[in-house]
């Protein structure tokens, strides 16, 4: 099978490699985007785009996935606020300056095509992947191809509802959902609401004495470090995430979930555990059958780039 050229566009870089039929990235390039000018993002992927072919001039489709809205049908990024793009024909924009076939899709839907391809869902059916960093989004793959939903949009796993009545306020608007209550911003906010009870004090040392810079980041470390409020902190965030993973086996019966983004690999077990705990007494069925695993990801930060390569074949 020919190899393919992946690109990741995020809110501050683009990273896009060649991908051959085994997975292996086999030429790489990688530009930051946070200064650009939206207009000169689009030529920031020409750019990384042209050299990775003159790097692999057999390469036979580009795949793109971005942060966003994204109508890949259509070849249209609808809405991707980091980049401020709005209605960005961006497959032609693309396929036309590099006269190659050009698929596109949501970054999330990409990378979990990613992992199921060559990552921790390798040998798996059906799966979800779930990301959860500063928000929480994630990916469906069901007989090996992305479900996206009836407008393309399908999918955004953060924005679940799972306490509706709850304060947390997600960036969607909506009170309680998944993002709101189960992300590393939700553990920066706990720990800040929480920095007045006396087991604080290790995460504020962290914090310089200022609970107003208390960050997921910041209740991870200190909880990898064994330090128990931390450590309860991070629990009760997985304990919500579990919730959240509950209602996707309800709703889809996955072979596997798979789990990413930087507040689950900076948490690791820790997070996972509580998660797996809390999911396995809510699923359907439970008495009888088995919960799915619930694994790390495998690729890291290449699963959007190769989730994206693996789209370019269908292009090709």
């Amino acid at each position: 099978m020919p190899v393919t050229i992946g690109i990741d566009v995020g809110g501050t870089k683009i990273a896009a490699g060649v991908v051959d039929e085994a997975g292996k990235v086999i030429a790489r390039r990688r530009i930051a985007t946070a200064a650009m000018h939206p207009t000169a993002v689009v030529a920031g992927i020409v750019k990384v785009a042209q050299e990775l072919h003159a790097a692999a001039p057999g390469a036979t489709a580009i795949g793109i996935g971005a942060a966003g809205l994204i109508d890949g049908e259509h070849g249209i990024v609808r809405s991707a606020p980091n980049i401020k793009w709005e209605d960005v024909p961006l497959r032609a924009m693309v396929s036309e300056r590099m006269k190659l076939p050009v698929a596109i899709d949501n970054d999330a839907n990409v990378a979990a095509l990613g992992e199921a391809k060559y990552g921790a869902g390798e040998g798996y059916g059906d799966q979800i992947m779930v990301t959860v960093g500063t928000g929480v989004g994630g990916g469906i793959v069901i007989g090996g191809r992305i479900y996206r939903g009836a407008h393309g949009v399908g999918a955004e796993l953060g924005h679940m509802i799972i306490a509706a009545d709850n304060a947390a306020v997600c960036a969607c608007g909506n009170h309680g959902c998944l993002e709101a209550m189960a992300s590393g911003t939700s553990i920066g906010r706990r720990a800040r609401e929480r920095a007045p009870e006396p087991g604080a004090a290790a995460v504020l040392k962290r914090a310089g004495g200022d609970a107003a810079a208390i960050t997921g980041e910041l209740v991870g470390e200190a909880a990898i470090a064994g330090d128990e409020w931390a450590t309860a902190i991070v629990a009760e965030t997985g304990r919500w995430l579990g919730v959240g993973l509950a209602n996707f086996v309800n709703i889809f019966d996955p072979d596997v979930i798979i789990v990413a983004g930087g507040a689950a690999t900076g948490t690791g077990e820790l997070l996972l555990g509580p998660a797996r705990e809390s999911m396995a007494g809510l699923i359907i069925g439970h008495a009888w059958r088995k919960p799915p695993p619930v694994l790390a990801a495998a690729l890291g930060y290449d699963a959007g780039l190769v989730g994206a390569a693996v789209l370019a074949r269908a292009a090709a």
